[in-house]
C-alpha cells in the first residue's frame, strides 16, 4: 500500500533505514485514517447498506 517498497529481506538494512521506513510508513497510515474520516464526515452520499443499517440502529432504540 506505501509508495515505497519495503526493504528486500536478503539485504542488510541498517537500523537508521528501518526506523525511517516505519516512521515514513506511520505517517502513511495517519493521513490515509484522516483522509477516510474526512471523506466519511464530508460525503453526503451513503451506500444503501450504510443506510439500511442507521435505519436498523434506530430503529432498534425506539420505544413503542
Amino acid at each position: 500500500m506505501d509508495a515505497e517498497p519495503c526493504p528486500a529481506p536478503h539485504r542488510d538494512v541498517s537500523p537508521e533505514e528501518v526506523r525511517e521506513h516505519l516512521r515514513r510508513r506511520a505517517i502513511f497510515l495517519r493521513e490515509l485514517a484522516e483522509a477516510r474520516e474526512l471523506r466519511r464526515r464530508v460525503t453526503p452520499h451513503r451506500s444503501r447498506r450504510a443506510r439500511i443499517h442507521a435505519a436498523l440502529r434506530r430503529r432498534t432504540f425506539r420505544i413503542n
